[in-house]
């Protein structure tokens, strides 16, 4: 296997200071804002300094400037790299100096993990220590490592290895990690440690955390705040898993009619948890809302309402008469205590109002003591919005894809939240940089509605540049949340993205085109060389069902991935279920970035087959010596035009909405999705029909310039 290459700076202080990932972002960022002549002076620096979010949003360009100011007399000095980043790592620091230093801790609430502050919460990284200690402390290979002590590296010495945070998501979300996979070994080779960490963040992304500024060395090293950081993710999850209308149905209770239910599923788990809090508070006389984990609650009034309506025999009046905050706060966590709910958070956490720790803290609460009723009348409600499983399934595997790029917006229901088209424009901006016109984009809040309407008639003209299958579908079937309409579209545009990523192997491609049937013919042959047996006919050939072929295909990527004395002959539906969720986790552990379920290999669900063959197929093409597999593969393609798969009568599937419909070929061929997609034909003339916004100059509605809106705000 490949080791880890990353930017290499030549003081070793400089380079401690930088994930790899941010190093190759700044690297980039560098190399492009160099002028005609190659060079980069003070002054080309300052507008690169001003775009960058976690700069920008804190510092003035004018201030930017003055502190350029202070270290270089003259602005057309040149730099290099290293020089470039310590100029960042000063405004980092002013930054930082700006915000009040400390007091602004990494957090649960942020989507993605930076390292703009490098500080960590002594009271966050003792909750988390507590975490750890009661949730695996009986673990049977970390017990003779635990109790961790808080006050000591213990945390981040453990998880230098990989196997703590692997059992941390199966703790969060049991069953995402085979833990057959996990290497254990007492002492792990450096291969062994980067494999566990590659399974780690890869199973991360695959429960909804957002990991794009880690890379597998800032664990190995042990990076405090990385780490600290996607711990608290983890826990995030774990915690807020339940706050659902599906895990709780009795979450209803919150809402008078079908409307506000609508509502209610479209909330992100922190706003419901808010509204749950403020729906027993309001019951209880406390006239405040409460609208953060912060602030709201630092007094102590809030907590001492909802503990005394939720358990009211513990019920103290005292914690109510007393003036003062800290001994207030010092009676709510020993009324807590009484209800098992003490673990997160210290009198002086909710003095201070840290967010993360009171979040965990009402989390916990909810947990323990909802108080919410099981109403039959309203309980209809929530049955109706209950997708079948299929649906689900889809609906969670676009939604963590979607998460996983590091968008600004994070995706909690896909159906919901893609509604008003931002997301969708920002994760298309991701797969295909500069394809959207944030000029004639409209960032929430949007409250009128052909806002939302534009940007979702704008995504469907970006679908069709792309040659995306969109006969007769129009914006407002996105805006009226069309489920199967929003499923077939991310289904292409997740497709398009695999089909790009392995086009960019251009030593491999050679620029020819990636067809369906290429992958296929790559993955049969791939297993034959390795001197196996299994093949596949297509995409949905129910044989794959028991897992064999994809433990040989990966076998056959890397021979000492798969442990054979550990697969079943996938017979019964329990032996097919441990095959399926070994090849997942089997797969990440490579390196493959995967969203499908143990189900949908047991289904053979072919759109998930085709990823995660593609996910194999593009690993295995970035290893050494696989310079020939593809090539050999594509010109047996030129050869024979008509090789691919026949489509059969279930390959076409029609989805029809009240006034639109979309037809897409499903099956494992070349034409899969449309006959367009990754192909070099033009559109069909129902797809031309509509002009792309570089055909003629828009009109706009009048006022339309009052809500435009950059992802950055510019």
């Amino acid at each position: 296997m490949s080791g880890y290459v990353g930017v290499i700076v030549s003081d070793p202080w400089l380079q401690s200071q930088f994930t790899q990932v941010e190093l190759r972002g700044l690297k980039s960022k560098f190399l492009s804002a160099r002028n005609q002549s190659g060079q980069l002076t003070v002054e080309d620096l300052l507008p690169v300094m001003v775009k960058l979010k976690d700069l920008g949003k804190i510092l003035t360009e004018v201030e930017i400037r003055a502190i350029l100011g202070e270290s270089y007399s003259n602005m057309n000095d040149e730099l290099d790299f290293e020089s470039f980043l310590r100029v960042y790592l000063n405004l980092q620091a002013r930054a930082t100096a700006k915000l009040g230093g400390t007091r602004h801790s990494s957090s649960f609430l942020k989507a993605t993990t930076t390292t703009l502050l490098h500080t960590i919460s002594e009271s966050e990284r003792a909750s988390y220590v507590a975490h750890i200690n009661n949730y695996l402390g009986e673990d049977p290979f970390l017990k003779k490592y635990l109790p961790l002590d808080p006050a000591t590296n213990d945390l981040f010495d453990l998880a230098k290895d990989g196997v703590l945070l692997c059992k941390l998501i199966n703790v969060a979300v049991p069953g995402t990690i085979d833990e057959r996979a996990i290497n254990t070994k007492q002492i792990l080779n450096p291969w062994e440690r980067n494999e566990n960490h590659t399974l780690c963040l890869n199973s991360a992304k695959a429960i909804g955390c957002t990991v794009v500024n880690i890379g597998t060395q800032d664990l190995v090293e042990g990076r405090h705040h990385l780490v600290v950081g996607l711990i608290s993710q983890i826990i995030k999850i774990q915690l807020l898993a339940d706050l659902n209308l599906k895990k709780t149905p009795e979450l209803v209770e919150l809402v008078d009619d079908s409307k506000e239910v609508e509502e209610l599923i479209g909330l992100a788990p922190e706003k419901l948890l808010l509204k749950w809090m403020n729906f027993h508070l309001k019951k209880a006389g406390y006239e405040k809302p409460v609208t953060n984990f912060s602030s709201d609650l630092k007094d102590g009034e809030a907590y001492a309402y909802l503990l005394n309506a939720l358990a009211p025999e513990h019920c103290n009046t005292s914690t109510l008469d007393t003036k003062d905050p800290n001994e207030r706060a010092k009676m709510i966590i020993e009324h807590a205590e009484k209800l098992d709910c003490k673990q997160y958070v210290t009198p002086k956490d909710i003095v201070e109002g840290s967010t993360n720790l009171n979040l965990a803290f009402v989390a916990q609460i909810f947990h323990h003591r909802n108080g919410l009723s099981a109403d039959s009348s309203k309980m209809s409600f929530a049955e109706m919005m209950t997708d079948d499983a299929q649906t689900s399934r889809e609906e969670r595997c676009f939604r963590l894809w979607i998460n996983s790029h590091g968008i600004g917006t994070y995706c909690n229901n896909l159906f919901e939240d893609v509604r008003n088209g931002w997301v969708l424009l920002e994760i298309l901006d991701k797969i295909s940089p500069g394809s959207v016109h944030w000029k004639q984009a409209s960032k929430p809040p949007i409250k009128m509605p052909f806002r939302k309407v534009e940007n979702c008639n704008q995504i469907i003209r970006i679908g069709k540049q792309l040659k995306f299958s969109l006969v007769n579908v129009a914006g407002n079937d996105f805006v009226q949340g069309n489920k199967k309409l929003i499923l077939a579209f991310l289904w292409q545009l997740m497709r398009f993205s695999m089909i790009q990523l392995l086009k960019n192997l251009r030593s491999h491609s050679q620029g020819k085109e990636i067809t369906d049937a290429v992958i296929l013919n790559w993955a049969n042959n791939k297993v034959k060389r390795a001197g196996r047996t299994s093949q596949m006919e297509s995409f949905k050939d129910k044989n794959l069902s028991n897992g064999i072929f994809f433990l040989e295909l990966l076998s056959a990527v890397e021979p000492r991935v798969v442990n054979w004395n550990l697969i079943t002959k996938g017979e019964s539906d329990e032996d097919k279920k441990l095959n399926a969720t070994y090849i997942i986790s089997v797969a990440r552990k490579l390196g493959c970035s995967l969203f499908l379920l143990p189900e949908d290999i047991m289904e053979v669900n072919q759109k998930m087959i085709l990823t995660l063959t593609a996910s194999i197929m593009y690993w295995s093409l970035q290893q050494p010596g696989s310079e020939l597999e593809l090539e050999s593969i594509l010109n047996e393609e030129n050869k024979t035009p008509d090789a691919s798969p026949e489509l059969d009568g279930e390959g076409e599937i029609a989805l029809a909405a009240e006034e639109s419909n979309l037809t897409i070929d499903d099956a494992a061929s070349d034409s899969a999705l449309s006959p367009h997609v990754g192909s070099g034909e033009p559109a069909s003339q129902d797809e031309k029909e509509e002009p792309t916004p570089g055909d003629k100059k828009e009109e706009r509605t009048p006022g339309a310039e009052k809500e435009e809106r950059t992802p950055d705000g510019e």
